[in-house]
């Protein structure tokens, strides 16, 4: 597998751990709007998105590539690039016009590779071709969002297909050598933890290479605002905490983990109402580990 193992000083195998050993230098990305839709809003699947989806489909921090870079370069001077289409279902749409939309993005200069979120249900013989095209000439990584491994609650948010079709993705993604991100969200009305942590042990042994663990917000514009308004999925950061201490725990020591809480703009958060304290989260994370004495991969 293509990781950069952690080191003892390094308890969690974060993506800029594995980006910095890939580059040699720190990598960001630049969350990019391809004007895609997705098959739960355009009525193919569904309509009004994922329950837990606001109105900008998951991207609400996306700009031009221009933009971010001239933000970003002042942040972290010397850094790469990867493009990451980001906003709703990004191989939703014909193959020409996915060919197009990569493209522009991998011949900029500045951009050293891509990273593409999408549906598992969106993945026809003729994209899974184009992505093992690029794959083989840049590098690249593929996000799926699973949320659950549950049906039936994938069934209340709205998900709009069943678990085998993520597991036949899965599948076929590997067997093009792929690199896989799967994003779960931690919190969804109805799991318990039993749920949530049968959910990250199908994600293991689905073989993905990273994971993204999200912290549900339930933000202004969305469904889960309109049916679940008054809905806290934890009652404290130090309840979260711990939750996903024990999640990393469990984890293979060399899966990337490119997520561990949400990235709501505070602008269109309401709950958990201390969810966009994102460096806080953070860093107890990192001090209940160090309480714990543990680390990715400890009860692996």
């Amino acid at each position: 597998m293509d990781t950069t193992r952690k080191t003892p000083e390094e308890p969690i195998n974060t993506v800029n751990l594995y980006l910095k050993g890939k580059f040699g230098r720190k990598m960001a990305k630049l969350a990019l709007d391809g004007g895609f839709t997705c098959p739960n809003r355009d009525g193919t699947k569904g309509t009004g998105g994922c329950l837990f989806c606001g109105n900008g489909g998951g991207g609400d921090f996306a700009s031009s590539i221009d933009d971010q870079i001239s933000l970003l370069s002042k942040k972290w001077p010397g850094a790469g690039y990867l493009a990451y289409f980001q906003n709703h279902t990004n191989t939703y749409a014909p193959v020409d016009v996915l060919r197009e939309k990569y493209y522009i993005a991998l011949k900029d200069p500045r951009i050293d590779g891509l990273a593409i979120a999408t549906r598992p249900d969106c993945l026809p013989e003729e994209v899974l071709d184009l992505l093992d095209s690029i794959n083989k000439e840049y590098f690249m990584w593929v996000e799926l969002g699973l949320q659950t491994a549950n049906d039936s609650t994938a069934r209340l948010i709205n998900r709009c297909y069943d678990l085998p079709v993520y597991d036949k993705a899965m599948e076929e993604l590997s067997s093009l050598h792929i690199k896989t991100v799967v994003h779960l969200i931690l919190g969804l009305p109805g799991e318990s933890r039993d749920d949530m942590m049968a959910s990250v042990d199908h994600v293991i042994k689905s073989g993905a290479w990273g994971i993204k663990l999200h912290l549900l917000n339930v933000v202004k514009g969305s469904t889960m605002e309109k049916e679940y308004g008054d809905y806290v999925p934890f009652e404290s950061i130090d309840e979260y905490v711990s939750l996903v201490c024990d999640i990393l725990e469990i984890l293979p020591p060399d899966m990337v983990i490119h997520r561990m809480t949400a990235d709501a703009p505070r602008k269109i958060l309401i709950s958990p109402t201390w969810s966009y304290k994102k460096r806080t989260i953070l860093n107890k994370i990192s001090a209940e580990l160090k309480r714990r004495s543990t680390y990715q991969g400890f009860r692996y």
